[in-house]
């Protein structure tokens, strides 16, 4: 069975120890999402410090998304986008996790063939590189603004033969698209190796505790067994109480099992 993971609570980490404990959880970092984090040396030695004293179990972490575009225009909006990236993953590196997110960051209304050519020609040439720069490190792109999967499976296939490059489903995002969940689950299924999951009302990405919004999880539990059963799964709230009332009604379903 795929290992499931919660974003830890620095304040609480007591408390977020005990339900990875409980429920033999792993833990998906979002500190080092922030520039200036990145640019700060004695907060970055901080937290890496912190989880290391806690033994605290570090799977995965998420990456800086904001303004990063490798496939931009400018070289110099490329550049730092590359910087970012080498940043996010060396930190996490530090931690101890061995999977890193970033998102696609795809602009859903520029729909002609130039962009979306120019958006998949670049992250694979920069993503290659990435990937062989770090081989001990899983890479994995989330759908974000992304309306539909195609742009996404395309990417992915051209990177098939990179081994430790992947899709975070982001499940929730999905939800929030006309295209049918069962679309994305489809197409994106030889490619997804990890899934992020939360609760919404259909309309904003509002970060609820499982069952708390609109979305089907019945059909989540056969969509994933059908499609991304192997694949690792985030509850990605950061609220511990949100997080308690996930698991619980993850359990009820039987989608996990402590």
């Amino acid at each position: 069975m795929s290992r499931f993971s919660i974003i830890p609570c620095r304040e609480r980490m007591d408390e977020t120890l005990a339900l990875c404990e409980e429920y033999n959880l792993g833990l998906e970092l979002n500190d080092f999402m922030f520039p200036k984090t990145l640019d700060d040396e004695e907060k970055c030695k901080e937290i890496v410090g912190f989880y290391k004293e806690k033994n605290a179990p570090i799977t995965t972490s998420h990456g800086d998304f904001f303004d990063v575009l490798v496939f931009s225009e400018d070289p110099r909006i490329v550049e730092i986008s590359e910087k970012r990236i080498h940043q996010s993953i060396k930190v996490s590196r530090r931690t101890g996790a061995k999977g890193v997110i970033f998102h696609s960051n795809i602009e859903p209304f520029l729909t002609a063939d130039v962009y979306r050519d120019n958006w998949c020609d670049r992250n694979e040439y920069v993503f290659r590189i990435i990937c062989t720069e770090y081989p001990d490190m899983n890479v994995y792109m989330e759908n974000m603004f992304d309306m539909r999967p195609d742009e996404l499976a395309k990417l992915a296939d051209r990177m098939l033969d990179v081994p430790n490059f992947g899709i975070c489903f982001d499940y929730s995002h999905a939800y929030l698209t006309s295209t049918p969940l069962s679309t994305w689950a489809q197409v994106l299924s030889p490619y997804i190796k990890h899934v992020h999951i939360n609760d919404n009302d259909g309309i904003g990405d509002l970060h609820l505790a499982v069952g708390d919004g609109t979305i089907d999880w019945e059909k989540f539990a056969l969509l994933r067994e059908k499609y991304f059963k192997d694949a690792s799964v985030l509850i990605e709230t950061s609220s511990i109480e949100y997080q308690k009332k996930s698991l619980s009604y993850l359990e009820m379903m039987g989608v996990l099992k402590k």
